[in-house]
């Protein structure tokens, strides 16, 4: 699919199985940031939103105010991290670099440095300035 210039409509009647959509501060700020440290490809970028591709899969990010008619920013905080409870697996990110390439980012947060774990995976967990946990794993 071509990603720039598919319409709203037919990128919508395209999405099946198990979508992700983020309601972010910032979009932009975002999706640079997920371009620089974990490799991803952003589609359709503007202010408002982004189709976001990692090794195949496809997610958005959409910025609160289109979801002006919508329920869910009404549970939003105003400040502070919004996706508590939440782990997004990225398997095919070496979580060292990972690492490495957020450490220059003032808003991102190592919550827990790169280490080998007993479930046959090398991690880390690394927080965006919108508190979203990302855990770029890497295979034993």
């Amino acid at each position: 699919m071509a990603f720039e210039t598919v319409s709203p409509e037919e990128f919508g009647r395209s999405l099946k199985g198990i979508g992700l959509n983020l309601l972010v501060r910032d979009v932009k700020v975002l999706a640079g940031f997920l371009t620089e440290v974990f490799g991803m490809s952003a589609h359709r970028l503007s202010a408002d939103f982004a189709i976001m591709t990692y090794h195949g899969e496809v997610f958005q990010l959409h910025a609160d105010a289109t979801y002006h008619a919508h329920p869910l920013p009404s549970l939003l905080p105003e400040a502070g991290a919004r996706g508590a409870g939440i782990e997004i697996r990225l398997y095919e990110t070496d979580p060292d670099e990972a690492a490495a390439r957020a450490a220059g980012f003032a808003d991102a947060t190592i919550l827990q440095a790169p280490a080998d774990k007993p479930h046959g995976l090398r991690e880390c967990v690394i927080l965006c300035e919108n508190g979203y946990a990302r855990v770029p794993s890497r295979r034993l």
